[in-house]
């Protein structure tokens, strides 16, 4: 199979175990994710079969929207519900416009600093490692973009819990935004349940989950819920070829482009008026392109 299968992870299990999962079903193994969702976490998570692993790389990249709940007053050692309570601090009050003013303020470009329980790689060693062995890092902050947060509603109480929204950029830490967001607020905080609702142009609704994979022949999962490889690339704009240049982009040949339309270094899904074929990007000039990715067969 090649394609794209957005597939809904339960909680209680990592990513790299749902796509073990998906490749001992279809007994294919080329399967790959496109974002690590943390074990406690649920929600959408594209994997690419096949082909489609070629792809892996541009779908990562896009923006994924959350929901999640931030607990004030309760700080833990892996900023989640997951982790050892390090303070308690019951809250006295946190209005709704204070949220939303302090939500404005982590919108647009904003630094983290990665949390010690995590996969980043420091001294040639995972922070997770470091972390079980309570050692603390160093880290460097890293750039993050948030596109929005939006407050869905607040559950009062000695420690309230927050509910949101976020579209953010690859890269960021839900859980360290809901720990900075607590500190702006006055109060230790941590993430306490989160689902991934939308991971690049894959929604809820497209998603397929294990039990449905368990339950239905793998010959019909492309007609159900496989996606073709270039749903992963719509956001990169679409150029035509006529079919007689089709051999020509199969065999990796450049492709003209019309004067004007694309600025140097644009990547372009090439199709005939049927068929996707390749990944090719703009030159310099941006009269000609080359491939990138090829993903037609000769005929």
């Amino acid at each position: 199979m090649n394609g794209i299968l957005p597939v809904w992870k339960p909680p209680n299990c990592t990513s790299h175990d749902v796509v073990a999962k998906v490749r001992r079903l279809a007994k294919q193994v080329k399967v790959g994710h496109t974002g690590t969702l943390d074990p406690a976490a649920q929600g959408v998570l594209p994997l690419c079969l096949g082909r489609a692993t070629r792809v892996v790389e541009y779908v990562q990249n896009l923006p994924k929207t959350y929901e999640g709940v931030l607990t004030l007053g309760i700080a833990t050692d892996t900023q989640d519900q997951e982790g050892k309570v390090t303070r308690r601090e019951p809250v006295r009050h946190v209005s709704k416009d204070k949220v939303i003013d302090v939500f404005r303020r982590f919108q647009g470009e904003i630094e983290q600093i990665p949390p010690m329980y995590s996969a980043v790689k420091v001294k040639g060693r995972r922070l997770y490692d470091w972390a079980r062995e309570g050692k603390e890092i160093k880290r460097q902050a890293r750039k993050v973009y948030i596109y929005r947060l939006e407050l869905v509603h607040i559950r009062d109480g000695n420690f309230p819990q927050v509910k949101f929204v976020v579209q953010c950029s690859k890269g960021t830490y839900v859980r360290t935004l809901c720990v900075d967001v607590g500190r702006a607020l006055g109060y230790p905080a941590h993430l306490s349940h989160l689902v991934r609702l939308k991971s690049g142009p894959y929604s809820r609704e497209e998603c397929v989950t294990l039990t449905q994979l368990e339950d239905t022949p793998v010959d019909l999962w492309p007609s159900r819920w496989l996606k073709p490889i270039d749903s992963g690339l719509v956001h990169f704009p679409a150029h035509t070829v006529p079919l007689e240049d089709r051999l020509a982009v199969v065999n990796g040949r450049p492709i003209p482009l019309p004067e004007g339309h694309y600025q140097p270094g644009t990547l372009l899904r090439v199709y005939t008026v049927s068929e996707f074929l390749a990944l090719y990007k703009c030159d310099r000039t941006g009269k000609r392109a080359r491939p990138v990715k090829v993903f037609a067969g000769n005929r």
